[in-house]
């Protein structure tokens, strides 16, 4: 009665052959090919041949050492450089990429492992850094902006609210100027700002009721662009200027009652 034998599972013919190498204590730049193809092809005897596409692997191998013996008993044959070639040469490249490979997917394998004893907690900074904000650089902050280009769009507002006037009615009868607030005004255009997160600046001072309101607009913008709530872009030349909320959009804006020199 034949007693059962149990091989080793192997990835493939390289695997194999790495194994033979390591087993015979052998160098794999002066691989003995006679011996690694005798033990390779008793190996190959006794496999489990149900499963041809992974058969066919190992006897292509197979083939492949059976001719490196062969080319090992002829005359070596010469490259351009007059050096004698080593018929296995190739082989070796295969082996030592492919031990290569190997370790590097037990490094994985093993880092994997460790990945999954790992714990992580949610990020606790104190109150104080939380709080923090960097301090504010006016040239970035204006970047390829200019005052120029804000007193330009200033006035241009300023023309068309001009234009409005109605030259016969304004005549009859005294209107009071009315009284706004800087602070207030600086108040609504963060609030504004936190709300819509980007708009037109052009759009703002058009918004405005009249031309008193339009001077304090365009200074309050220039006071929240000094002290860093927003920012102010422009994408294309001759293009729209743009202004940005710097805030949060959950930011509860406190009224001004001052503005700091």
């Amino acid at each position: 009665m034949a007693i059962p034998v149990k091989l080793p599972v192997f990835e493939g013919p390289l695997d194999l052959l790495l194994h033979l190498i390591d087993k015979n204590k052998i160098d794999i730049y002066d691989i003995p090919i006679a011996e690694i193809t005798d033990q390779y092809l008793d190996y190959i005897r006794q496999m489990d041949h149900e499963d041809m596409n992974v058969t066919s692997e190992f006897m292509v191998m197979a083939a492949t050492l059976i001719d490196i013996k062969c080319r090992m008993l002829l005359p070596r044959e010469m490259n351009e450089e007059g050096e004698e070639e080593d018929p296995r040469e190739e082989l070796v490249m295969q082996l030592l990429e492919y031990k290569k490979y190997k370790y590097m997917s037990y490094e994985l394998r093993e880092r994997m492992t460790e990945a999954g004893n790992t714990v992580c907690r949610k990020q606790s900074l104190p109150k104080s850094v939380l709080a923090y904000r960097p301090p504010v650089d006016m040239q970035e902050l204006l970047a390829d902006m200019s005052l120029d280009k804000l007193h330009e769009i200033f006035r241009s507002v300023l023309r068309r609210q001009e234009d409005k006037i109605d030259p016969i009615r304004s005549k009859f009868g005294h209107i009071e100027k009315e009284e706004v607030s800087l602070p207030e005004k600086m108040t609504y255009v963060e609030s504004y700002a936190v709300k819509e997160r980007q708009f037109s600046f052009r759009a703002l001072l058009e918004g405005q009721p009249s031309k008193t309101q339009i001077v304090v607009t365009f200074l309050a913008v220039l006071e929240l662009m000094k002290t860093g709530k927003i920012r102010i872009q422009q994408e294309e030349i001759f293009g729209d200027i743009l202004i940005e909320s710097m805030e949060d959009e959950d930011t509860i804006v406190i009224p001004y009652t001052s503005v700091e020199e």
